[in-house]
């Protein structure tokens, strides 16, 4: 069911070339299942509100797919995970830190979007029986892309840690609401930027927005969308208010209008300069050298992620 036909509470029935690959994709830093590794901890950035940061990460032999934020928010009668990690155990982590903390269920888990690190751990919460969220084109996008990711996280990790693929149960079509009981998660679906899948979330108790991965601090942004509408995305963010926000990669809170300007100077900058390689008619393995390169010492991964950024962006803009 859409998400805009119903309302919460209800139940609804190296630069490396794997790098490239995983469009996104990132593992690091929990060692064991359900153990979380030495000071990987949750800050509470607002009342009932835990999140944990991910590390600014590459993949590793030893990782779980443990470097995106993620955490919970409380409400007065139940639990939404805010995002549910990168494998089932990061997710079984995240889920013993839960009950560490409250005993009220887990009533939703958030899909912020089609990457592994931030939705592979919601197998670890199936017995909690939760309302999974997420953008209406998730389900198509996890069909085209979901069991290559499953198969690439158990060669990495081992299939016992990997997860599987879960798909949402609440589909959210341009807006929808959940109501965890003295707060309300208002859910925006927005257009290709990011990715073609990406759901941002606002708590109404703190005022505090969770734009998932359309807002990066200190790492590189990863372009697995559209980037001109990502910039058009990143304005409707700044557009809703609010003061501080959860990144999906980075400091656990940050003042979002300082944190969106970074990202749009990269983004533009990104756009402005592959415009104009492809007006000089410049050969695309010649733009991936040359285009942003000011950017370099602004962003952690960049020799990771910044080449495929311009082999994407050549690919969108050649055609404007």
């Amino acid at each position: 069911m859409r998400a805009d036909a119903a309302r919460a509470g209800t139940r609804w029935s190296g630069a490396t070339r794997r790098g490239a690959l995983f469009g996104g994709l990132c593992l690091c830093c929990l060692p064991t299942l359900g153990r979380s590794a030495e000071g990987f901890d949750l800050a509470e950035v607002g009342p009932g509100i835990f999140i944990r940061r991910g590390p600014d990460a590459e993949a590793t032999a030893e990782n779980n797919d443990a470097i995106a934020n993620i955490g919970f928010i409380v409400g007065d009668r139940s639990v939404l995970v805010t995002e549910s990690g990168g494998s089932l155990a990061d997710g079984a982590w995240l889920r013993a830190e839960i009950a560490r903390r409250t005993d009220k269920p887990v009533s939703h888990v958030v899909l912020t979007h089609v990457h592994p690190d931030h939705c592979f751990g919601a197998a670890a919460f199936a017995e909690d029986k939760p309302v999974y969220v997420g953008h209406s084109a998730l389900r198509p996008a996890l069909d085209a892309r979901g069991e290559y990711y499953r198969a690439r996280l158990a060669e990495i990790l081992g299939p016992e840690k990997a997860g599987r693929v879960v798909y949402p149960t609440l589909e959210v079509g341009t807006e929808a609401e959940v109501d965890l009981g003295g707060r309300i998660l208002r859910f925006t679906a927005h257009g290709a930027a990011h990715t073609t899948c990406d759901l941002s979330m606002r708590d109404s108790a703190s005022g505090i927005l969770f734009p998932a991965d359309l807002l990066f601090v200190t790492r590189i942004p990863s372009l697995d969308g559209s980037l001109n509408g990502w910039l058009m995305e990143a304005e409707k963010l700044k557009a809703m208010g609010a003061a501080k926000a959860v990144p999906g990669h980075g400091p656990t809170l940050v003042d979002l209008v300082p944190a969106l300007d970074d990202l749009t100077r990269y983004l533009t900058t990104l756009r402005d300069e592959t415009r104009t390689a492809i007006a000089a008619d410049t050969p695309i393995e010649k733009a991936v050298q040359t285009v942003g390169r000011a950017e370099r010492d602004r962003w952690a991964l960049f020799d990771t992620y910044h080449g495929r950024n311009v082999t994407q962006a050549f690919k969108e803009l050649e055609w404007e």
